[in-house]
């Protein structure tokens, strides 16, 4: 089995081992043909749940591969997309779930699927062995184990270049010569594959006539020997040669055509960088196609490219844009180009992005966020994208701007890892984490109440760091307390040094899941509050769910004993997929933090606002106050007034801040 899934891939993944399967997962398309067709398949699920555009464009680029190999393609979708099913079938689906379903039923689905692939593949094979010993499909060959030649069809031969005295017999060792170094790889291992377990599978490669075509290999085990059925699968346009690939949706190009461009200046090779990459993504999407249909959402999305083009003003050789999946556009700057002129740009693209789109009688408003990175020596296309995505992923996370640019060397690897895993041991001691405070608002009086400490790394080489960042790699290192602790302290010490004009003002601060079982945690943090001076009956403790989760009682004892002491607690990320009310009522909590990524969505469907509506509603029966995270809009400001929310921070008030910036907005 073959699982694409944007959001739920672990949750299937488990699902499937729980019944006997061995799924070949993935989170992202890039290479989603070639991990498919080796594999070995019979089933590919494609989870558009969420992520219709994204699924439809996966079903698109898996159709032909799942015809060649006699699998089904399964597609699971959300309730609100059933319109979709009729553009699904006609990209290749073969089969579909809606849901909500249980997952009993998903697994029925996939007994479905499989045995219509079996029926398919079944009489394909009965039709290839009517004449044994015969290569009888166009595009076909036939290997005895043993014999060290392979018997290919006509037209695979005259497409390997064999002369007519060569006949239609070759070497298997000499017909992997003509492959690239990756394709030989890749039929190596499928044949191995294919010996050790007598099951079907399969591999990819560039097509040795050239043409930019790749052509995908379907093995299989038969009575006299082993057959390959062969099909020319989706052409790569080579860069800066012949007519590029373009998206359908907007005219730009796509992202094979990008990933091609992107090669040929690394390769290049002219100035340092030779290439920087933004990466933009659209934000609230999902939730105008909610709220006006995928009509109106495509004609924005294709308004979104129009302006993002005109902005960047690309030549196709110094300039380009592309997009890359769903709301995703990439912006490539080749040499001369350098990660200020990048900044400066990705900063008037969210600017313009963020400008009203009118598309029929709506008024859509975006946001965006965008990741920056330069290339760096030994750079291809896949990782420098790879390095954006996570550049992308921080300015997603990060509340300290909408942009975010990693130097070339921070890239999401293993040796970026070790180096801030080391480099975080001397910031501790040089003072380089800066604490800021973003500010929470009562949403009856407009007023601001009280003030979340947040943490920032000011990296010397790669500039701000998140605190997702910060605490994952404080996490790898064993750092964890250290940190927390630091950053606690830090936090606390700075309030009770606010000026007069502060005096009213509420602190809040986050503990961790490590704080939570260390020994004497409690009576630690009482005696250093108690030290900086902070009034204690001013201070809220921030814990996550996950942090809760780990061990309830150990929980409820640490936050009994911190509310003895006059402290108040919260419970932080609330809705991010540990919900419980049970544990809610258990705890003595006083607030309650909704999860930014609810209240992303509460302008969306009427589903996410009957969500959100519980949530509220289930607090203030519970007696807790109720504090909206990441808002951003007065629309979503008005519709968590309507359902009762009290208090909220986000960007619509003010991005994190320093202490005299934040008396500044509190003087008014």
């Amino acid at each position: 089995m073959f699982i694409l899934s944007f959001r739920h891939r672990d949750e299937l993944t488990a699902a499937a081992e729980r019944a006997g399967w061995h799924p070949i997962a993935a989170r992202r398309a890039d290479n989603a043909e070639s991990r498919f067709i080796a594999s070995g398949a019979l089933v590919a699920i494609v989870d558009a749940r969420g992520a219709l555009r994204e699924g439809r464009e996966a079903v698109r680029a898996l159709a032909d591969c799942a015809e060649t190999n006699s699998a089904a393609l399964l597609v699971l979708l959300s309730r609100t997309d059933e319109a979709a099913l009729d553009d699904l079938y006609a990209s290749g689906a073969t089969h579909f779930l809606v849901s909500p379903f249980t997952e009993p039923q998903l697994l029925q689905a996939v007994q479905f699927a499989g045995r219509f692939a079996e029926r398919v593949g079944g009489g394909r094979a009965r039709r290839r062995t009517d004449e044994p010993g015969t290569t009888r499909q166009p595009n076909s060959w036939r290997w005895q184990p043993g014999s060290g030649t392979v018997e290919l069809s006509p037209a695979l031969a005259r497409r390997a270049g064999l002369g007519e005295e060569q006949g239609r017999r070759i070497s298997l060792l000499d017909l992997f010569r003509k492959l690239d170094a990756d394709g030989r790889k890749a039929a190596r291992g499928a044949v191995d594959r294919l010996l050790a377990t007598g099951e079907s599978t399969g591999f990819a490669h560039a097509d040795v006539s050239g043409g930019g075509v790749r052509l995908a290999h379907r093995l299989r085990v038969e009575a006299d020997g082993v057959v390959g059925q062969t099909e020319a699968i989706a052409p790569v346009s080579p860069g800066g040669l012949g007519t590029p690939s373009r998206d359908a949706m907007t005219g730009l190009r796509d992202a094979r055509s990008a990933r091609a461009w992107m090669d040929s200046q690394l390769i290049r090779g002219e100035g340092d960088p030779a290439l920087v990459v933004l990466l933009l993504a659209v934000s609230r999407f999902d939730a105008i196609n909610a709220a006006f249909g995928r009509e109106t959402g495509d004609a924005v999305l294709q308004a979104a490219g129009r302006r993002i083009e005109r902005f960047v003003d690309p030549d196709g050789r110094r300039r380009l844009v592309a997009r890359i999946a769903g709301a995703e556009f990439a912006i490539l700057l080749a040499a001369p180009a350098s990660l200020a002129e990048a900044r400066f740009l990705a900063g008037q693209l969210v600017e313009a992005i963020g400008r009203p789109f009118m598309s029929g009688d709506h008024v859509v408003t975006l946001g965006s966020r965008v990741g920056v990175v330069a290339a760096e020596a030994g750079d291809d296309a896949m990782r420098l994208l790879r390095r954006a995505s996570a550049a992308l992923a921080e300015a997603k996370a990060a509340e300290a701007g909408p942009v975010c640019v990693l130097d070339a060397d921070a890239a999401s690897d293993s040796a970026l890892g070790d180096r801030l895993e080391i480099d975080l041991r001397r910031a501790l001691d040089q003072d380089e984490i800066e604490i800021l405070f973003q500010p929470q608002v009562s949403i009856a009086t407009r007023r601001i109440v009280g003030a979340e400490a947040l943490a920032r790394w000011r990296h010397p080489q790669f500039g701000e760091l998140g605190a997702i960042t910060l605490f994952n790699v404080a996490e790898r290192s064993d750092y964890l307390v250290q940190l927390s602790d630091h950053v606690q302290r830090k936090a606390i010490a700075a309030a009770a040094a606010w000026p007069a004009s502060l005096g009213d003002l509420r602190l809040s601060v986050n503990i961790t899941a490590a704080d939570i079982v260390r020994p004497n945690f409690a009576a630690q943090f009482v005696e250093m509050v108690d030290e900086t001076g902070f009034p204690a009956d001013r201070l809220t403790v921030e814990v996550t769910e996950s942090g809760l989760i780990e061990d309830l009682a150990k929980a409820g004892n640490l936050l009994a004993q911190l509310r003895q002491s006059g402290l108040r607690m919260a419970i932080d990320d609330f809705g991010t997929g540990y919900s419980s009310l049970a544990y809610l009522k258990a705890l003595p909590l006083d607030y309650l933090k909704i999860d930014k990524r609810l209240v992303e969505d509460i302008s969306g469907s009427a589903r996410d606002q009957v969500v959100v509506r519980s949530v509220i509603d289930m607090s203030r029966s519970l007696g807790l106050e109720v504090i909206a995270e990441g808002v951003e809009t007065e629309e979503q400001l008005a519709l968590l007034a309507q359902e009762g929310c009290t208090l909220y921070q986000g960007f619509l008030c003010s991005p994190p801040v320093d202490a005299e910036r934040l008396a500044i907005l509190v003087e008014g």
